[in-house]
């Protein structure tokens, strides 16, 4: 049966009763023109629902849809499309200019100006704006000022019209008319590849997409060179600061449909125009290794690199940052000390004698290795004693009055730092000081810290271009100690930093392998250096939650299926912690960390289920996000420097306002107001993923592990997930994913380029 052709109806949008900016759904009044699509008598307006971006009270819509009924309020025309025309009647440009699209023109400015011009006011508005003097009340300033709102609001209104059919959002069409101004539809039109490159928020699918339509050839050297910093820039995100150029040549050859002479010709090129830099040698994965276009999707696999690495290409960005990282390393090697004068054997009696303990002759070598060495390493995992060496270290810089400055990635990971050195500690982000409006660090190498000491944990967590301003800001005569276990997730920006510097065997590094928590009989501990070791047995499963050893502080619970799983995590959180664990609470210190965000088991679902078991009561308010409700736990997922609010940082929701369409946050004690354009910022948080987890530790950590996160499960990822737990790990899931998790352990292997920059090697490997 064929389904019914769709309705028409045409009229003057008459008022906007709702808008949301994230998804411009909208709910408004329409005054139909007559027998133009209504199917009855109507009143004088009808309800109008549906996606309506860029549309002002007054203008005259040509809407494709359906009718429907809503059982409170009456007939409805469902929006599937519309066209948009500028008014016409005296009655619809009084309606359009009195709806403060134009800043200038208010209701009775419009209602002055309709009454001089009539229908001849848009004309007079663009063509001879000078008219408007005759008015009363608006003079030559005003009448300037209005022309070029006017003209602003044709040309973001031009621009939308052509876009939107691309997908391209009203606040995006925003950002091309401030760029560009009257020149935006042609600069779309000439050069649609610029616009990925200089518009934040466009990227090349939007602008490949716009140019195809426009009629670009496939091969075009404006595609091939847009597509090739694409392909970088993917690369980038998967942790890669260069690539092999073979390798990227047929990735990019596959991802633009075109040949791979052509792009070997279109590189030459970039590299001339320095859009591209281009080394011989490089840091690379070996044989074997596959690096996906989309980690959660097997899908997006490529073949590994396997041809002889001559050259490497990398975007200048990258190549900078590196560059500065290697220009420190040479500068504190080459600069005397500025500590006070040490005499590290009695130093190193003393703190053993604070401590109350003998220190292992590794611990030793680590205090020696900072207090003498202007940059050094300490390296190892959980157990080992990294907090002691650390709290000996800043007691005695403390007892000879230098001055210690404490960092770390993540506000969480700072506080930690804090707590067990009894020093100060601040995420870097603050440390260096960063300035929405310059978009930059305030400290820096021209500016840098007032410092003798720097002590930088989470040091994994550090991606190329964060470790670079941040060592490029240590004076020349300060010591720097990085502080990081290797064995963690990489960081979630570009770069292997700790691992490259320790590769380059030019940075004294103290790893600590000798477990001292085993005393406290720690599972966490000893189960984290078994997985490391490669013992993919699991520890001791139960099947049943109700049989998890309450006094155990590491238990693994078997799920059959994705829904068991579930089941038994939000079990774990609303009855056997709250009986067994009264002291912790289970929104606040119960984090679910998981491998991946979809699927029943996934991030997303996690938090749909445990904010119903957890927080049901209150009434929410919806965002592309989901539901937000008062006592809900919130991630933010980008950096806010307007807020002070980093990826990663977790709040809690304090009040909503669903009549102004606001959330009220608490985030470490600061309270903060979002409006719906932040809302994307904003997620739940009672499951985070694994690698949102890296610089953070939790009171409880509950982990789901199934066969069905097979993409994900990688050696480090689950070692990084337990290691997050302070008191309590559960491990929720099927052996059999353990066991595939410990085995892979290839996952981690970067491209790279910041080795041979600090040896200064252009000779490959």
């Amino acid at each position: 049966m064929a389904s019914p052709s769709p309705a028409s109806l045409t009229g003057v949008l008459e008022r906007i009763i709702f808008f949301n900016e994230e998804n411009h759904y909208t709910i408004a009044e329409l005054k139909p023109e007559v027998g133009r699509g209504v199917p009855s008598a109507p009143s004088e307006t009808v309800t109008v629902v549906g996606a309506l971006p860029g549309v002002q009270c007054g203008e005259t819509l040509q809407l494709t849809g359906e009718w429907t009924r809503h059982a409170q309020h009456g007939a409805q025309f469902k929006i599937t499309s519309h066209k948009s025309e500028l008014p016409s009647s005296v009655y619809g440009i009084r309606k359009y200019l009195g709806s403060g699209l134009v800043p200038g023109i208010g209701k009775v400015y419009a209602n002055k100006i309709v009454d001089r011009f009539g229908t001849d006011t848009f004309r007079v508005l663009s063509e001879e704006s000078g008219k408007l003097r005759k008015v009363e009340g608006i003079g030559k300033v005003r009448a300037a000022a209005i022309k070029t709102a006017w003209e602003e609001q044709k040309t973001l209104r031009e621009v939308h019209i052509f876009l939107q059919t691309y997908g391209v959002t009203t606040s995006q069409c925003v950002k091309l008319v401030n760029q560009y101004g009257p020149e935006a539809k042609q600069v779309i039109t000439g050069e649609p590849y610029r616009v990925a490159r200089e518009i934040d928020g466009i990227g090349f699918k939007t602008a490949d997409r716009i140019a195809i339509n426009l009629g670009y050839a496939n091969d075009a050297p404006p595609r091939l060179d847009a597509g090739l910093i694409y392909a970088l820039e993917t690369l980038q995100e998967e942790g890669h600061t260069a690539y092999p150029r073979g390798e990227l040549v047929d990735y990019s050859a596959t991802l633009l449909d075109t040949s791979a002479e052509l792009l070997q010709t279109r590189i030459d090129a970039l590299l001339k125009e320095k859009s591209i830099v281009q080394h011989k040698g490089g840091t690379r994965p070996p044989d074997g290794f596959v690096a996906f276009a989309n980690p959660e999707s097997a899908s997006g696999g490529r073949a590994p690199p396997s041809r002889d690495p001559l050259s490497f290409i990398q975007l200048p960005p990258n190549d900078r940052a590196e560059r500065k990282i290697a220009d420190v390393v040479k500068r504190l090697a080459s600069v005397p000390s500025g500590l006070p004068a040490i005499k590290i054997e009695a130093a190193l009696k003393w703190a053993q004698e604070k401590s109350g303990f003998a220190f292992h002759p590794l611990q030793s070598d680590a205090l020696a290795n900072a207090l003498t060495q202007k940059f050094s390493i300490l390296t190892g995992g959980p157990g080992v004693g990294k907090t002691t060496i650390l709290r000996a270290l800043v007691e005695i810089l403390k007892a000879k009055k230098a001055r210690v400055h404490l960092a770390a990635p993540t506000g969480r990971a700072a506080q930690r730092l804090a707590e067990t050195t009894g020093g100060y500690a601040s995420t870097i982000h603050r440390l260096l000081k960063f300035e929405g409006v310059k978009r930059g660090f305030t400290v820096n190498e021209s500016a840098p810290l007032a410092t003798d000491f720097l002590i930088v944990d989470e040091a994994s967590m550090l991606d190329s271009r964060l470790a670079a301003a941040l060592l490029q800001s240590v004076p020349s005569r300060a010591h720097l100690l990085l502080v990081g276990d290797t064995d963690q997730l990489p960081s979630v920006g570009a770069g292997n930093v700790l691992k490259d510097l320790i590769a380059t065997e030019k940075i004294p590094v103290t790893r600590l392998a000798v477990v001292y928590r085993q005393k406290d009989q720690s599972l966490i501990v000893s189960v984290a250096h078994a997985i490391n070791g490669g013992d993919n047995s699991p520890p001791p499963v139960v099947s049943e939650v109700a049989k998890a050893q309450a006094w155990c502080d590491l238990n693994f619970i078997a799920a059959l299926s994705p829904e068991d799983c579930l089941a038994k995590i939000t079990e774990l959180c609303t009855k056997f912690i709250p009986q067994h664990f009264k002291w912790f609470d289970p929104v606040n210190d119960v984090q679910v960390l998981a491998p991946m965000h979809k699927g029943v088991a996934g991030v997303a679902n996690l938090n749909t289920a445990l904010q119903a078991a957890l927080n049901p009561r209150h009434q929410g308010l919806k965002t592309l996000n989901g539901e937000f409700r008062p006592g809900d736990k919130l991630i933010q997922l980008r950096n806010n420097y307007d807020k002070d609010l980093f990826n990663g940082d977790i709040g809690q929701v304090l009040a909503i306002d669903g009549l102004k369409g606001t959330l009220t946050a608490d985030f470490d004690g600061a309270k903060h107001t979002f409006e719906r354009g932040e809302f994307g910022d904003l997620a739940l948080a009672y499951a985070i993923s694994i690698h949102k987890s890296q610089g953070s530790e939790y009171p409880v950590v509950i982990v789901p592990l199934l066969k069905a996160h097979f993409v994900m499960l990688q050696r480090n990822l689950i070692y990084t997930a337990i290691t997050r737990g302070r008191k309590k790990v559960f491990i929720v899931g099927e052996p059999a994913a353990y066991a595939m998790a410990v085995r892979n352990a290839e996952s981690k292997l970067r491209c790279t380029h910041l080795r041979e920059k600090i040896l200064g090697n252009q000779s490959g490997l």
